[in-house]
């Protein structure tokens, strides 16, 4: 059996005195996707943040496609393979679509493949090949979703950190998303799911973790957690 893409063991994250994370441990199996469940402030977003270097960790080890990363800037982990979409989006709202995507890539200078890659983007998302001379700001919230997934894909990551991709959507835009990330999944890039709608999260995760007040309480498939009462209970309103 392979190495997982990402080993995360005892990370621990503080702001100031307030521990946000108390020592968590998971992994992302190479092409699988992982969901982050859990409330509000159960340190969901903390998480992929320490990951992604976004925010300094107080203690544990974060490995990358098996080598320690954890001192490493956030552009050096883009460079080796994985991109991190932010929840917010975190798109250039004063530019347009097309360089948004060309920022996606500013690490790559395989220019060739890159204008592919772009085709490749709006191929998945045909709103975003329509909208290319559009300034991102003017785009609607799905499609600025749309474009936020579009431009981490742009880096080739081999694993991509995803914060809460349905945030405001309607119905019908999330659906698409997930469509695509199940698409993108499919070729090979595993994903680090945190999602709200922990319905939608575990019907697309292999693998999943419930996170309650900065720990991990319950790990396991997609599919088993979908089933536990505990789970339906706390995160699926029923």
């Amino acid at each position: 059996m392979s190495s997982p893409v990402l080993q995360v063991d005892g990370l621990v994250v503080h702001y100031g005195a307030i521990q946000a994370l108390r020592g968590i441990s998971l992994e992302v199996p190479r092409g699988q996707v992982v969901a982050l469940i859990g409330a509000n402030g159960a340190g969901k977003t903390t998480a992929l943040r320490a990951i992604s270097r976004m925010l300094r960790s107080s203690a544990g080890t974060i490995r990358f496609e098996g080598e320690e990363v954890g001192r490493l800037a956030s552009h050096e982990l883009v460079a080796r393979g994985m991109a991190h979409a932010p929840e917010g989006r975190g798109i250039f709202l004063n530019l347009t679509v097309k360089e948004n995507l060309d920022l996606g890539a500013y690490l790559r200078r395989d220019r060739e493949a890159i204008v592919e890659d772009a085709r490749s983007a709006y191929k998945l998302f045909p709103v975003l090949g329509e909208r290319r001379s559009q300034v991102a700001g003017t785009l609607s919230g799905g499609e600025q979703q749309m474009l936020s997934v579009a431009r981490a894909l742009m880096s080739r990551p081999r694993l991509m950190l995803l914060d809460e991709p349905s945030l405001g959507l309607a119905p019908q835009v999330v659906e698409r998303i997930f469509g695509v990330l199940r698409e993108v999944n499919e070729s090979g890039v595993a994903f680090l799911l945190v999602e709200q709608n922990a319905h939608k999260a575990l019907q697309l995760a292999h693998q999943a973790y419930v996170l309650e007040t900065g720990s991990v309480v319950m790990q396991g498939s997609g599919r088993e957690l979908l089933a536990s009462p505990e789970v339906r209970r706390a995160y699926l309103g029923e």
